[in-house]
């Protein structure tokens, strides 16, 4: 895992566990690419549709500051790309190309498909694998009409690291994902989620280890 000492790698591999749902894949409606600087997301997502787990595809997110580098035109427009160049038929692809955070993901997801006339009863929602608990509880909260399965990549946590390319950067997304499980339900952004104490304590270790620049 790069120049992660052994104790943070032991502190990630806690948060690592606590924010994947290990949600059982089944087939549902639509699946949801969450924009974000892991085109992992978009390659599971064409996966996913291969293996007919939904019959349409809706790629969401316009840029964030840890994106716009990666991704000039937009998260969405190339997540797009990859799952074309993986063998999804572009007509079973919807863009949703303003969002900018995650509650903005789901809001204009929701609206796009209202304004198609698609209506859905259940979702699978895929997103960075430390992204899904925070995702799951927005989603809750946003769209509580419908059902919602969690899915990433099903990669181990120094895989991950080592196709993202930099320790650090997954190590302060994850602290900052684990912050905002907690601040964004108190905002009403998100259904609340119990934080069990070992991952409180991995967090607070992490946090005064520097990995802060993703924090609120």
């Amino acid at each position: 895992m790069g120049r992660l000492s052994p104790q943070q790698e032991r502190d990630l591999e806690v948060l690592w566990g606590y924010h994947q749902m290990g949600h059982k894949l089944q087939p549902t409606d639509a699946i949801i690419g969450l924009g974000s600087h892991d085109l992992g997301v978009a390659q599971f997502s064409a996966q996913l549709f291969k293996r007919d787990i939904a019959p349409l595809v809706i790629f969401t997110g316009a840029n964030a500051p840890t994106t716009i580098e990666r991704f000039p035109r937009g998260e969405a427009v190339h997540y797009r790309e990859e799952a074309i160049r993986l063998g999804v038929p572009d007509a079973r692809i919807l863009l949703e190309t303003k969002a900018s955070n995650t509650g903005e993901n789901i809001q204009f997801t929701r609206d796009l498909l209202a304004s198609r006339g698609l209506h859905v009863d259940s979702i699978t929602l895929v997103s960075r694998p430390y992204q899904q608990r925070r995702a799951f509880a927005t989603c809750r909260k946003l769209w509580p009409e419908v059902d919602v399965i969690c899915a990433s990549q099903p990669l181990p946590l120094g895989e991950y690291i080592l196709s993202i390319g930099d320790a650090k950067r997954v190590a302060d997304m994850m602290v900052g994902d684990t912050q905002r499980i907690n601040i964004y339900a108190k905002r009403g952004f998100a259904i609340p989620q119990d934080i069990p104490s070992h991952v409180v304590e991995a967090y607070e270790r992490l946090v005064a280890e520097g990995f802060t620049s993703r924090l609120i």
